[in-house]
């Protein structure tokens, strides 16, 4: 059996690779506003609490996460968190640079 690079559970994996290096940049560049890099950082929570949350759906109800819909929606909640943080910190920073916005 070849292994199959290109499984949605490879790319997953690989794909925390770039995001992790846009959060070393973004952090070091200190130019993010807190509360927006907060939000940023979320995201990973949302990650952390996916993939076992998936595994659970499978074992537990033999289907895909996403046709569990209380613990979809619970694993979703921490995504629509780290975006209204985003939005937040930056329409905060904006609010800071110009007042009459």
């Amino acid at each position: 059996m070849a292994l199959d690079i290109f499984s949605s559970n490879n790319l997953f994996a690989l794909s925390l690779l770039p995001y992790l290096g846009f959060l070393w940049f973004l952090t070091r560049s200190g130019q993010t506003p807190r509360l927006a890099l907060i939000g940023f950082y979320v995201l990973l929570i949302f990650v952390a609490i996916t993939i076992p949350a998936g595994i659970y759906a499978q074992n537990h109800y033999h289907q895909i996460l996403a046709n569990v819909d209380w613990l979809h929606g619970s694993a979703e909640s921490f995504l629509t968190l780290s975006n209204i943080l985003v939005v937040l910190g930056f329409v905060k920073a904006i609010r800071q640079q110009n007042p009459s916005v």
